[in-house]
């Protein structure tokens, strides 16, 4: 073969592959990545357990939708109070005391499922400091992998971090139905309890990583304001945050599946429901060699936020079961798609020294949307009809996003080839290596 030919650019068949680069380069990345994956599978199989748990004890679905009402305000404030502890403290420190911190509670339910009756204020105490402590880790997590692999792949270690989270959506809560139906909660907490020793094992492994300038400022709500107003003086990171709430708040319709599957005549498909989307989003995520050689990182993520208002416009528009899961999976691989280039976009550009602060904000974003859109669907299913709530939810988050790209234009514009926050942060790097 002529020099030439091996010079050549990789073929776009070649680029459709999941880019484990950050895997083999970087022993933290490594670490942080396995003990996700096997912290998230338990967390996942909680997630299946205290709802099984709540409805065993009361037969109620209020009782069972207030677990999630318990989680939203302790998740809220100390997302924003872990962002600001991010930026003042050892993030690796921080990660391993919170990740003892949620084993001891998911112990605490394992000794209640012990128990000859359970009690459920026990479940809704627990859920709400499980809410907390994921608040106070998550900005830490998240601000780690920055530091912990190379600039140019931050886009691979994205789409890594989201074959984690999808593995566990998609397997947690089927190894969680086998382990409830075999042994019930106390085989499904034990599990879980399980998968955080492992889990501390890897992160303790993990090199002390500071914020830069950590310790020279306490976290305190003056932190988290500069924060906030470092957000709100980057226009391209609000579009991020305003794109994917607009996007959840509008089209997220998970709400109705129950109701969905009953009017496709297949109500033994609502487990399919439920996982077409993250099929979807793990199509994407083995075919994100691509996303290395995007630069338009913006348009990508505005896009992406269409297509999925559009894939629930289609979904609530036929009446084919095959169909309606093919559109779920096209929406759920659009939202990935959106997933990776805000994660990108934030990873390459943001400060050191506001990365917690920020991934704070960005708990936020994804965190209340879906529940927005909750509320949203089921209002509107209420008030006109399942199908009307899917088309026009769909139609509202295209209209929605169009606005948004509109009213923040540096979103749309956004390449990190010419980004100075991109520049600055790419030399900091290069500096620091």
């Amino acid at each position: 073969m002529s020099a030439s030919a091996q010079q050549q650019p990789p073929s776009w068949v070649a680029r459709m592959h999941v880019d484990v680069t950050p895997l083999r380069a970087s022993r933290d990345f490594r670490l942080l990545f396995f003990s996700g994956v096997i912290t998230y599978l338990g967390s996942m199989i909680t997630y299946v357990a205290l709802p099984f748990q709540v409805a065993a004890i009361t037969g109620s679905f209020v009782a069972v939708g207030l677990i999630g009402l318990a989680e939203l305000v302790p998740l809220v404030v100390f997302g924003l109070w872990g962002g600001a502890l991010a930026d003042s403290l050892d993030r690796r420190i921080m990660v391993v005391a919170t990740e003892v911190a949620a084993g001891v509670l998911v112990m605490m339910l394992l000794l209640n499922s012990l128990l000859s009756s359970p009690q459920l204020w026990v479940l809704y105490v627990v859920a709400m400091l499980l809410a907390a402590v994921d608040g106070l880790q998550r900005p830490s997590l998240d601000a780690m992998t920055p530091r912990v692999v190379a600039h140019d792949q931050l886009a691979a270690a994205a789409a890594l971090n989201a074959i984690k989270w999808q593995f566990g959506s998609i397997i947690g809560p089927a190894v969680g139905g086998l382990l409830l139906s075999a042994g019930g909660a106390v085989a499904a907490y034990g599990f879980d309890v399980v998968t955080f020793v492992l889990s501390i094992v890897l992160l303790w492994r993990v090199r002390s990583i500071k914020a830069t300038g950590a310790g020279t400022q306490r976290a305190s709500l003056r932190h988290v304001v500069d924060g906030v107003h470092y957000a709100m003086s980057r226009k391209d990171l609000l579009g991020t945050y305003a794109v994917d709430m607009i996007a959840m708040a509008f089209a997220f319709p998970y709400a109705l599946f129950p109701f969905l599957a009953e009017d496709l005549g297949a109500p033994w498909a609502l487990g399919l429901l439920y996982s077409a989307g993250a099929v979807g989003s793990l199509i994407v995520t083995l075919t994100s060699g691509w996303t290395s050689t995007v630069h338009r990182h913006g348009r990508a993520i505005v896009v992406a936020a269409a297509m999925w208002g559009l894939g629930i416009s289609l979904v609530g528009a036929t009446t084919s079961l095959p169909l309606v899961l093919l559109f779920l999976a096209i929406a759920g691989g659009a939202d990935m798609v959106s997933g990776i280039f805000r994660a990108v976009m934030w990873n390459q550009t943001i400060p050191d020294d506001v990365r917690g602060r920020m991934a704070g904000i960005e708990l936020l974003s994804y965190s209340i949307g879906p529940l927005l859109g909750q509320v949203r669907s089921s209002t509107a299913a209420s008030l006109t009809s399942l199908r009307a709530s899917l088309v026009s939810g769909g139609v509202l988050c295209v209209v929605g996003v169009a606005i948004a790209a509109i009213a923040l234009p540096s979103l749309w514009n956004y390449d990190d080839r010419y980004s100075e926050d991109a520049i600055r942060e790419r030399d900091a790097r290069r500096d620091e290596s």
